[in-house]
């Protein structure tokens, strides 16, 4: 029997890999009720994504699980370039980058996707939420107020919205009938998996290519001798691709390193990897909405997939639980796909840039995989100013609505006490930064409507609660000058909503009573 609508769940999220952990998190943290559920009968113990890049570090720090995750992975590794078995090159990519005020996370982190899952799964149990094994979804219908999902068993969950974040063969798009368009190209494959190998120097990643073929070995952080394996295939003799083993495996590490292919002792999660390019039409169908690979997938040159979902997801998060709570019109989870559908489009020509730089840069010795590092791998670029939720005229030097909103170090001006940017944005509100002594009214009339939703802070601005800019770092991150006087409205996934003149209220009260609010 189904659920009785008094046990309607306000969210049920498909799917439990990082997308999916993300926006339960995002949602359970504002109070809204959540039930995840995963198809699989145990979690799994796959490493494949190599971790979060300095956006997605961002989202995790906001979620209170950064420091978490920094302990359990490590640091990027120097890339040591092989040919013919011999050592032609290193590389350390990220060697030139450093923190900065704005931005403190300046490369992205190493770590199994398994571990990362252990990490986010820690903190959606926190709050009461844990994942629903062995629950596949095989119907769903939707009704005037609700959605019935129906498992196999034919067990049923009523949701007032469902998030479908199960992947690129996702159940849920399929149930929908949401075109996933683009392509498959069979002539780039890679056979994948997590090895065990003793007596190689854990201190690199190690990669050879060549003429006729490539090994990749990265270790695993927090394992002894766990690696992530990836290489060319081997073929048949009718040139065939031939599916990966632990034999297959061998040969291919003995034959490109020179080594002894027993020292290669395990394999396992064994895959074949094709190179696939689609986008789903829409990502919203009623009371149903796609995130992560369920709407998008691409090369994973960049490592930009894991991340392009959990950054869906924080996007996602803070509009469904407004609306779900009765907080917002229906109509703001339009503004997802408004926002989100175009960043995957440009997520797929980023990462069949890098491939196809990839692909140039390793015909020559010395070539390797730092290629596929480049302008807009590092997540910190991204914006919504095409969105309607940015229709704001008023602008900074560095600064437009739908922008990220920049960090920078403060002090409490009470207090003395060091406070980042970051720390006064994490959590569930608005945030409204008052720059110059005349916005104190506008925080004050802001605060008053807008309490239970918004945090206001003046900077240098003599207000109660405010933040002293001691260094400068946020007048300069946020393009205001010593004498200016501007409102600037940060969202709860830390963009900018609006920027307005230091006395205008109103405008304040027209977005949050308008765009983002229950339209009576």
């Amino acid at each position: 029997m189904p659920d009785s609508p008094a046990s309607t769940t306000p969210v049920l999220v498909v799917g439990s890999g990082p997308t999916g952990l993300t926006l339960a998190i995002d949602l359970a943290r504002r109070g809204v009720g959540v039930r995840i559920i995963e198809k699989s009968a145990d979690f799994p113990r796959s490493s494949r994504a190599k971790g979060p890049n300095p956006r997605s570090l961002e989202v995790l720090e906001d979620l209170g699980v950064v420091d978490a995750v920094l302990a359990a992975g490590a640091a990027p590794l120097p890339m040591r370039k092989y040919r013919g078995g011999a050592v032609i090159a290193d590389a350390e990519p990220f060697a030139g980058l450093r923190p900065t005020p704005d931005a403190p996370y300046d490369r992205p982190l190493m770590i199994a996707q398994w571990q990362l899952e252990e990490v986010l799964r820690a903190r959606l149990a926190e709050y009461g939420v844990r994942v629903e094994l062995g629950s596949e979804l095989v119907a769903l219908a939707e009704g005037e107020a609700s959605v019935t999902a129906t498992l196999a068993g034919g067990a049923r969950i009523e949701a007032s919205y469902v998030a479908g974040c199960d992947g690129g063969h996702s159940a849920v798009r399929k149930l929908l009938g949401i075109p996933f368009e683009g392509k498959t190209d069979e002539t780039q494959q890679m056979v994948c998996g997590d090895v065990e190998i003793e007596g190689l120097d854990r201190g690199f990643w190690h990669q050879w290519f060549d003429e006729d073929g490539a090994v990749m070995l990265c270790p695993i952080p927090g394992t002894r001798s766990g690696w992530w394996f990836q290489a060319g295939p081997e073929t048949d003799a009718s040139g065939a691709p031939v599916p990966p083993s632990l034999a297959g495996f061998r040969r291919l590490f003995a034959k490109h390193t020179g080594l002894p292919g027993d020292r290669l002792s395990r394999a396992a999660l064994l895959s074949t990897y094709r190179v696939n390019e689609r986008l789903a039409a829409r990502y919203r169908a009623g009371r149903v909405l796609l995130a992560g690979d369920a709407a998008h997938v691409h090369s994973i040159a960049g490592g930009l997939g894991m991340n392009t979902g959990i950054q869906d997801a924080y996007n996602l998060g803070w509009k469904l639980a407004r609306v779900a709570s009765g907080l917002a019109d229906p109509a703001l989870l339009d503004t997802y796909e408004e926002e989100r559908l175009p960043v995957a489009a440009e997520v797929l020509d980023i990462s069949a840039e890098r491939l196809r730089a990839t692909l140039e840069a390793i015909k020559k010795p010395g070539g390797g995989l730092d290629s596929a590092v480049g302008p807009g791998t590092n997540g910190l670029g991204g914006g919504y100013r095409w969105s309607s939720l940015a229709a704001s005229p008023l602008a900074t030097p560095r600064l437009r609505a739908g922008d990220r909103a920049p960090d920078a170090p403060c002090r409490d001006a009470a207090t003395g006490a060091p406070l980042r940017l970051f720390e006064v944005f994490a959590g569930p509100h608005f945030t409204l930064l008052g720059f110059g002594t005349g916005t104190a009214r506008a925080l004050a009339e802001a605060t008053e409507a807008h309490g239970e939703h918004l945090r206001a802070y003046g900077v240098d601005a003599g207000c109660p609660g405010g933040l002293a800019d001691h260094e400068g770092h946020a007048h300069s991150a946020y393009g205001v000058g010593p004498d200016d006087e501007l409102l600037i409205l940060v969202r709860p996934d830390n963009h900018v909503a609006l920027i307005a003149p230091g006395g205008d209220s109103r405008a304040i009260a027209a977005y949050l009573n308008g765009a983002v609010a229950q339209r009576i």
